[in-house]
């Protein structure tokens, strides 16, 4: 077995890839941190994993990344919001984000010659046990992309959708949560490819969500509809407290087991207005991941709580032109 093989093998529980859009500008992995790194479906999974001179283990994320302005005031939210904040289940806290968001008059969809404009931060993996070099992700945090029809639209796989079409798609969806959770596994269907485990509807399912709501602007309505859905959705969570996103903000974390696997994906939302703030991946309980066979490197550990990816998104807007900042 040759050494690209066997590296292909490694981490073969990690959690399945995401076939999010990588329209033109959004953020690209400007480099795989030392040789010998292996990208899986680089166009379509944002998670990259990459072996370093010590052979070390260090995950990264690769995201399209827009988001309404949730920064806020630290401290302070507004009294909808911070008088009724609920984290006592997915139920309760989703169904309290769809009221808020019913009240929250929808913005004119942008015009196809605008631009959106996304800030990104993306975090170092946060690991506990000692994992050796990590190695330096580079990154552009700011990044454009056309709304109308342009690139994105151009050269896309069967769910690289542009910013319109997505924003089109979620302002479709229908009202009953499990119709809507269809059309979104419809909307992002399950990949099989280079995969050693097979994908739930459940978790194809969370896996589609998360990639929707990352897109901006989506309509308050068509967001409120989708986290009504997500709560119905079998094995989604939520924390319990707010946690911390790659800017160091509090979120809220809608949570999902990564079936086969040791980690958990958290979508993250903002405790100011609900809207989307960033995603994780954290480790739910210690193990070892063993190099394989012939590769001089050894077993890496990893810790229950450790946070292998963490991106937030810091700001978004509908810009008229590339380039253009708020």
């Amino acid at each position: 077995m040759d050494e690209m093989t066997r590296l292909r093998e490694l981490r073969a529980d990690a959690p399945v890839p995401d076939r999010a859009t990588l329209a033109p500008g959004r953020l690209r992995l400007t480099e795989a941190m030392a040789a010998g790194g292996r990208t899986r479906r680089a166009r379509a999974d944002w998670r990259i994993a990459s072996l370093g001179t010590a052979a070390a283990i260090t995950v990264a994320a690769l995201l399209g990344t827009q988001l309404l302005d949730t920064a806020g005031p630290r401290g302070t939210a507004p009294a909808a919001v911070a008088g009724n904040l609920d984290l006592s289940g997915p139920a309760e806290t989703l169904n309290r984000a769809a009221d808020f968001l019913e009240g929250v008059t929808a913005p004119p969809e942008p015009r196809d010659n605008q631009w959106i404009y996304t800030r990104v931060v993306i975090g170092q993996p946060e690991l506990k046990a000692d994992n050796g070099q990590t190695g330096e992700l580079q990154y552009e945090p700011d990044s454009w992309s056309p709304y109308g029809k342009g690139a994105a639209e151009k050269v896309q796989s069967d769910d690289d959708y542009s910013n319109r079409e997505t924003y089109r798609a979620a302002a479709a969806l229908p009202e009953d949560p499990a119709a809507l959770l269809a059309e979104v596994r419809r909307l992002y269907p399950a990949d099989a490819s280079g995969r050693s485990r097979p994908e739930s509807k459940e978790a194809q399912t969370f896996r589609g969500l998360s990639v929707l709501l990352q897109s901006y602007p989506l309509p308050p309505a068509a967001v409120a509809r989708i986290y009504r859905a997500m709560a119905t959705l079998p094995g989604v969570g939520i924390t319990g407290r707010l946690v911390k996103d790659a800017a160091g903000r509090e979120a809220i974390a809608v949570t999902r087991e990564e079936e086969g696997t040791h980690e958990r994906r958290e979508i993250l939302l903002s405790p100011y207005d609900y809207g989307y703030a960033g995603l994780r991946f954290v480790v739910t309980e210690d193990h070892e991941v063993k190099v394989p066979e012939g590769m001089q490197s050894p077993a890496q550990r990893f810790t229950a709580g450790d946070v292998t990816i963490s991106e937030a998104r810091t700001a978004a807007a509908v810009v008229d032109a590339e380039g253009e900042k708020p």
